[in-house]
């Protein structure tokens, strides 16, 4: 359930969309529509809306242009932290 509530909402997200993952406790949504290296992205994430995520290329040169975020805390704070990710990201429009 909260695997599907965090691809859902990223996915409303403008400029962010995230496939199904298929195990583990993490969202993988690319987010290079948004035109920021994935470094700067979760920079500014972390500065802005004090949500920490991973850039993609802690995982490889292939995985610029994603974030990892993961799923594994209560459903209350997961929401809470896509609502400031929302907002931050809003603001680079």
């Amino acid at each position: 359930r909260r695997r599907d509530f965090i691809v859902e909402r990223l996915n409303r997200v403008p400029g962010v969309h995230c496939a199904l993952p298929l195990g583990a406790f993490y969202a993988f949504p690319n987010v290079s529509a948004l035109g920021k290296s994935s470094e700067d992205l979760a920079r500014y994430l972390l500065d802005e809306a004090n949500v920490a995520v991973l850039p993609g290329t802690a995982f490889g040169a292939h995985g610029e242009g994603y974030l990892r975020l993961s799923y594994a805390t209560s459903r209350e704070l997961i929401a809470e932290g896509l609502d400031r990710m929302e907002k931050a990201l809003s603001r680079l429009r």
